[in-house]
Protein backbone atom coordinates (compact mmCIF):
# COMPACT_ATOMS: atom_id res chain seq x y z
CA UNK A 1 0.00 0.00 0.00
CA UNK A 2 1.19 3.58 -0.78
CA UNK A 3 -0.14 6.45 1.04
CA UNK A 4 -1.16 9.27 -1.13
CA UNK A 5 -0.31 11.91 1.03
CA UNK A 6 3.98 9.58 1.17
CA UNK A 7 3.67 9.96 -2.39
CA UNK A 8 3.59 13.62 -2.53
CA UNK A 9 6.06 14.14 -0.26
CA UNK A 10 8.57 12.43 -2.41
CA UNK A 11 7.18 13.93 -5.57
CA UNK A 12 8.03 17.40 -4.13
CA UNK A 13 11.37 16.38 -3.10
CA UNK A 14 12.41 14.84 -6.46
CA UNK A 15 11.05 18.71 -8.12
CA UNK A 16 13.16 20.31 -6.15
CA UNK A 17 16.21 17.80 -5.67
CA UNK A 18 16.18 16.44 -9.18
CA UNK A 19 14.05 19.06 -11.35
CA UNK A 20 15.35 21.93 -10.05
CA UNK A 21 12.27 23.73 -10.32
CA UNK A 22 11.87 27.41 -8.66
CA UNK A 23 10.80 27.67 -5.18
CA UNK A 24 7.01 29.85 -6.36
CA UNK A 25 6.54 26.86 -8.19
CA UNK A 26 6.88 24.02 -6.14
CA UNK A 27 5.08 25.91 -3.67
CA UNK A 28 1.74 25.97 -6.29
CA UNK A 29 2.21 22.73 -6.96
CA UNK A 30 2.16 21.44 -3.21
CA UNK A 31 -1.06 23.58 -2.43
CA UNK A 32 -2.59 21.82 -5.68
CA UNK A 33 -1.68 18.34 -4.27
CA UNK A 34 -2.44 18.84 -1.00
CA UNK A 35 -5.95 19.99 -1.83
CA UNK A 36 -5.87 16.89 -4.38
CA UNK A 37 -4.76 14.41 -1.82
CA UNK A 38 -7.67 15.92 0.70
CA UNK A 39 -10.59 15.16 -1.86
CA UNK A 40 -9.11 11.54 -2.17
CA UNK A 41 -8.95 11.39 1.35
CA UNK A 42 -12.54 12.54 1.99
CA UNK A 43 -13.01 9.80 -0.56
CA UNK A 44 -11.64 6.94 1.29
CA UNK A 45 -9.10 6.62 -1.50
CA UNK A 46 -5.57 6.60 0.38
CA UNK A 47 -4.06 4.23 -1.20
CA UNK A 48 -2.28 5.69 -4.49
CA UNK A 49 -3.66 2.04 -6.01
CA UNK A 50 -7.27 2.93 -5.87
CA UNK A 51 -7.12 6.32 -7.44
CA UNK A 52 -9.20 6.10 -10.63
CA UNK A 53 -9.51 8.39 -13.92
CA UNK A 54 -12.90 9.74 -12.68
CA UNK A 55 -10.96 10.96 -9.60
CA UNK A 56 -8.77 13.01 -11.32
CA UNK A 57 -11.30 14.25 -13.67
CA UNK A 58 -13.85 14.82 -10.96
CA UNK A 59 -11.03 16.81 -9.46
CA UNK A 60 -10.21 19.09 -12.55
CA UNK A 61 -14.23 19.70 -12.46
CA UNK A 62 -14.33 20.77 -8.81
CA UNK A 63 -11.69 23.09 -9.11
CA UNK A 64 -13.60 24.97 -11.86
CA UNK A 65 -16.96 25.09 -10.45
CA UNK A 66 -15.87 25.65 -6.69
CA UNK A 67 -16.93 23.89 -3.40
CA UNK A 68 -18.00 24.52 -0.17
CA UNK A 69 -14.68 25.61 0.90
CA UNK A 70 -13.12 26.83 -1.88
CA UNK A 71 -14.26 29.82 -4.31
CA UNK A 72 -14.03 28.53 -8.08
CA UNK A 73 -10.76 28.67 -9.74
CA UNK A 74 -9.54 30.83 -13.13
CA UNK A 75 -8.77 27.94 -16.15
CA UNK A 76 -5.43 28.96 -15.87
CA UNK A 77 -5.11 28.17 -12.29
CA UNK A 78 -7.02 25.01 -13.03
CA UNK A 79 -4.99 23.72 -15.63
CA UNK A 80 -1.47 24.27 -13.25
CA UNK A 81 -3.12 22.15 -10.72
CA UNK A 82 -4.21 19.75 -13.28
CA UNK A 83 -0.46 19.31 -14.83
CA UNK A 84 0.51 19.23 -10.80
CA UNK A 85 -1.61 15.77 -11.05
CA UNK A 86 -0.74 14.36 -14.07
CA UNK A 87 3.18 15.16 -12.92
CA UNK A 88 2.48 13.46 -9.74
CA UNK A 89 1.15 10.37 -11.09
CA UNK A 90 3.50 10.10 -14.10
CA UNK A 91 5.89 10.25 -11.52
CA UNK A 92 4.42 7.63 -9.12
CA UNK A 93 4.40 5.31 -12.06
CA UNK A 94 7.97 5.58 -13.47
CA UNK A 95 8.98 5.04 -9.48
CA UNK A 96 6.80 2.00 -9.18
CA UNK A 97 4.46 3.03 -6.73
CA UNK A 98 1.50 2.87 -8.94
CA UNK A 99 0.89 0.35 -11.87
CA UNK A 100 -1.01 2.83 -13.84
CA UNK A 101 -1.40 6.34 -14.61
CA UNK A 102 -4.58 7.54 -13.53
CA UNK A 103 -3.94 11.01 -15.13
CA UNK A 104 -2.87 10.47 -18.71
CA UNK A 105 -5.90 10.96 -19.99
CA UNK A 106 -7.32 13.90 -18.07
CA UNK A 107 -5.98 17.01 -19.83
CA UNK A 108 -5.83 20.28 -18.61
CA UNK A 109 -8.58 23.14 -19.69
CA UNK A 110 -8.09 24.97 -22.73
CA UNK A 111 -7.01 28.59 -21.45
CA UNK A 112 -9.36 31.49 -23.30
CA UNK A 113 -6.55 33.14 -26.05
CA UNK A 114 -5.73 36.27 -24.76
CA UNK A 115 -3.61 39.24 -25.95
CA UNK A 116 -1.34 40.75 -23.45
CA UNK A 117 -2.33 44.26 -22.78
CA UNK A 118 0.37 47.50 -23.35
CA UNK A 119 -0.24 50.71 -22.74
CA UNK A 120 1.37 53.36 -25.03
CA UNK A 121 4.18 55.30 -24.82
CA UNK A 122 2.84 58.75 -23.80
CA UNK A 123 0.81 56.66 -20.96
CA UNK A 124 3.95 55.02 -19.89
CA UNK A 125 5.91 58.29 -19.14
CA UNK A 126 2.96 59.00 -17.06
CA UNK A 127 3.25 55.99 -15.22
CA UNK A 128 6.61 56.51 -14.47
CA UNK A 129 6.27 60.40 -13.29
CA UNK A 130 3.84 59.41 -11.44
CA UNK A 131 6.15 57.51 -9.06
CA UNK A 132 8.00 60.40 -8.37
CA UNK A 133 10.99 61.95 -9.67
CA UNK A 134 14.83 60.91 -9.29
CA UNK A 135 15.51 64.41 -7.66
CA UNK A 136 13.19 63.91 -4.51
CA UNK A 137 14.96 63.20 -1.41
CA UNK A 138 12.37 60.71 -0.49
CA UNK A 139 14.58 57.21 -0.52
CA UNK A 140 11.10 55.84 -1.27
CA UNK A 141 10.43 57.74 -4.26
CA UNK A 142 13.43 57.15 -5.65
CA UNK A 143 13.01 53.60 -5.18
CA UNK A 144 9.92 53.25 -6.76
CA UNK A 145 11.18 55.65 -9.77
CA UNK A 146 13.72 53.15 -10.22
CA UNK A 147 11.85 49.99 -9.87
CA UNK A 148 9.23 51.22 -12.89
CA UNK A 149 12.37 52.15 -14.72
CA UNK A 150 13.94 49.06 -14.60
CA UNK A 151 10.95 47.01 -15.16
CA UNK A 152 9.70 48.99 -17.84
CA UNK A 153 13.52 49.37 -19.44
CA UNK A 154 14.55 45.95 -19.14
CA UNK A 155 11.18 44.11 -19.93
CA UNK A 156 12.06 42.31 -16.14
CA UNK A 157 9.08 40.14 -14.32
CA UNK A 158 8.54 41.64 -11.14
CA UNK A 159 9.99 38.72 -9.17
CA UNK A 160 13.50 39.46 -11.69
CA UNK A 161 13.50 42.63 -10.31
CA UNK A 162 12.91 41.93 -6.46
CA UNK A 163 15.25 38.76 -6.52
CA UNK A 164 18.11 41.11 -8.02
CA UNK A 165 21.26 41.63 -5.87
CA UNK A 166 23.59 44.41 -6.14
CA UNK A 167 26.23 42.27 -7.74
CA UNK A 168 23.78 41.68 -11.20
CA UNK A 169 24.26 44.72 -11.85
CA UNK A 170 26.67 46.26 -14.09
CA UNK A 171 25.04 49.64 -14.87
CA UNK A 172 28.38 51.79 -14.78
CA UNK A 173 29.57 50.35 -17.38
CA UNK A 174 30.19 51.14 -20.71
CA UNK A 175 27.21 49.26 -22.17
CA UNK A 176 25.04 49.43 -19.41
CA UNK A 177 23.59 45.39 -18.23
CA UNK A 178 22.10 43.68 -15.74
CA UNK A 179 22.01 39.80 -15.20
CA UNK A 180 18.12 38.44 -14.83
CA UNK A 181 18.02 35.42 -13.30
CA UNK A 182 13.99 34.06 -14.93
CA UNK A 183 11.87 31.10 -14.78
CA UNK A 184 13.90 27.41 -13.97
CA UNK A 185 17.15 29.28 -13.04
CA UNK A 186 17.80 30.63 -16.22
CA UNK A 187 20.05 33.75 -16.53
CA UNK A 188 20.22 36.38 -19.14
CA UNK A 189 22.05 39.43 -19.74
CA UNK A 190 19.83 42.94 -20.79
CA UNK A 191 21.04 45.94 -21.96
CA UNK A 192 20.14 48.79 -19.67
CA UNK A 193 18.40 52.10 -21.17
CA UNK A 194 20.10 55.51 -20.01
CA UNK A 195 16.12 56.51 -17.98
CA UNK A 196 16.82 53.71 -16.15
CA UNK A 197 20.37 54.16 -15.85
CA UNK A 198 20.27 57.25 -14.21
CA UNK A 199 16.87 56.45 -11.89
CA UNK A 200 18.65 53.63 -10.75
CA UNK A 201 22.25 56.06 -10.13
CA UNK A 202 19.93 58.14 -8.12
CA UNK A 203 18.85 55.65 -6.39
CA UNK A 204 21.89 53.65 -5.47
CA UNK A 205 23.47 56.59 -4.49
CA UNK A 206 20.69 58.85 -2.50
CA UNK A 207 17.81 56.20 -1.73
CA UNK A 208 19.40 52.80 -1.47
CA UNK A 209 21.95 53.60 1.33
CA UNK A 210 19.09 55.41 3.35
CA UNK A 211 16.89 52.52 3.57
CA UNK A 212 19.80 49.98 4.30
CA UNK A 213 20.26 51.99 7.08
CA UNK A 214 17.28 50.65 8.30
CA UNK A 215 18.48 47.37 8.72
CA UNK A 216 21.87 48.24 10.52
CA UNK A 217 19.50 49.74 13.01
CA UNK A 218 17.96 46.47 13.81
CA UNK A 219 19.95 44.66 16.20
CA UNK A 220 22.15 41.48 14.74
CA UNK A 221 20.68 41.93 11.76
CA UNK A 222 22.58 41.45 8.43
CA UNK A 223 22.12 43.85 5.46
CA UNK A 224 20.81 42.79 2.51
CA UNK A 225 21.90 42.16 -0.89
CA UNK A 226 18.70 42.98 -2.57
CA UNK A 227 18.85 46.27 -5.44
CA UNK A 228 15.33 47.14 -4.00
CA UNK A 229 14.80 47.41 -0.60
CA UNK A 230 12.00 47.94 2.06
CA UNK A 231 11.49 50.64 4.63
CA UNK A 232 13.07 48.26 7.03
CA UNK A 233 15.76 47.40 5.14
CA UNK A 234 14.81 43.99 3.74
CA UNK A 235 14.52 42.80 0.25
CA UNK A 236 11.47 44.69 -1.08
CA UNK A 237 8.80 41.47 -1.83
CA UNK A 238 6.88 41.05 -5.16
CA UNK A 239 3.79 42.07 -3.18
CA UNK A 240 5.57 45.29 -2.06
CA UNK A 241 6.44 46.05 -5.65
CA UNK A 242 2.90 44.99 -6.86
CA UNK A 243 1.88 47.82 -4.31
CA UNK A 244 4.78 50.51 -5.64
CA UNK A 245 2.91 49.92 -8.92
CA UNK A 246 -0.34 49.95 -8.10
CA UNK A 247 0.07 53.28 -6.16
CA UNK A 248 1.80 54.73 -9.43
CA UNK A 249 -1.30 53.81 -11.76
CA UNK A 250 -3.93 54.80 -9.17
CA UNK A 251 -2.02 58.38 -9.38
CA UNK A 252 -1.71 58.69 -12.74
CA UNK A 253 -5.61 57.11 -13.20
CA UNK A 254 -4.69 53.94 -14.78
CA UNK A 255 -6.24 51.52 -11.99
CA UNK A 256 -6.22 48.91 -14.33
CA UNK A 257 -2.50 47.91 -15.00
CA UNK A 258 -0.97 44.66 -13.74
CA UNK A 259 1.99 43.82 -12.66
CA UNK A 260 3.17 42.28 -16.05
CA UNK A 261 2.05 45.82 -18.17
CA UNK A 262 5.06 46.98 -18.40
CA UNK A 263 6.61 44.01 -19.72
CA UNK A 264 4.18 43.72 -22.26
CA UNK A 265 4.32 47.16 -22.92
CA UNK A 266 8.12 46.58 -23.56
CA UNK A 267 7.73 44.18 -25.43
CA UNK A 268 5.07 45.60 -27.91
CA UNK A 269 6.97 48.80 -28.34
CA UNK A 270 10.29 47.09 -29.38
CA UNK A 271 8.24 45.05 -32.32
CA UNK A 272 6.36 48.51 -33.18
CA UNK A 273 9.72 49.77 -33.55
CA UNK A 274 10.86 47.09 -36.03
CA UNK A 275 13.08 45.11 -33.09
CA UNK A 276 13.45 40.84 -34.34
CA UNK A 277 10.99 38.54 -32.62
CA UNK A 278 14.12 36.64 -31.98
CA UNK A 279 15.63 39.52 -30.16
CA UNK A 280 12.73 40.59 -28.46
CA UNK A 281 12.15 36.17 -27.42
CA UNK A 282 15.54 36.73 -25.51
CA UNK A 283 14.99 39.76 -23.98
CA UNK A 284 12.09 38.24 -22.26
CA UNK A 285 13.54 35.34 -21.36
CA UNK A 286 11.25 33.08 -23.74
CA UNK A 287 12.34 29.51 -23.96
CA UNK A 288 9.95 29.26 -27.50
CA UNK A 289 9.63 32.16 -29.65
CA UNK A 290 6.00 30.69 -29.49
CA UNK A 291 5.40 32.08 -26.34
CA UNK A 292 7.01 35.84 -28.13
CA UNK A 293 4.69 35.90 -31.11
CA UNK A 294 1.69 36.55 -29.41
CA UNK A 295 3.27 39.82 -28.96
CA UNK A 296 2.85 40.05 -33.16
CA UNK A 297 -0.87 39.87 -33.05
CA UNK A 298 -0.87 43.15 -31.03
CA UNK A 299 1.08 44.72 -33.41
CA UNK A 300 -0.93 43.43 -36.24
CA UNK A 301 -3.74 44.56 -34.66
CA UNK A 302 -2.28 48.48 -34.72
CA UNK A 303 -1.24 47.86 -38.47
CA UNK A 304 -4.99 47.01 -39.32
CA UNK A 305 -5.87 49.65 -37.41
CA UNK A 306 -3.65 52.57 -38.80
CA UNK A 307 -4.62 50.73 -42.60
CA UNK A 308 -8.52 51.43 -42.14
CA UNK A 309 -7.86 54.83 -40.85
CA UNK A 310 -5.58 55.92 -43.39
CA UNK A 311 -5.83 53.76 -46.54
CA UNK A 312 -8.70 55.63 -49.29
CA UNK A 313 -9.29 52.04 -50.25
CA UNK A 314 -9.92 50.15 -47.11
CA UNK A 315 -13.32 50.82 -46.47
Amino acid sequence: MVIVADAVRGYLQYLVVERGLAANTVESYERDLRRYAEMLTARGKDDLADVSAVDVAEFRGVLATGDEAHPPLATSSVGRAVVAVRGFHSFARAQGLAADDPAREVAPPTPPSRLPKAITIDQVERLLDAAGSTEDPDPRVLRDRALLEFLYGTGARISEATDLDVDDLDHLAVEPAVKLSGKGGKQRYIPVGRYAVRALDAYLVRGRPALASAAGRAAGKKASPAVFLNARGGRLTRQGAWGILREAADRCGKSEISPHTLRHSFATHLLDGGADIRVVQELLGHASVTTTQVYTLVTVDKLREVYAASHPRAF
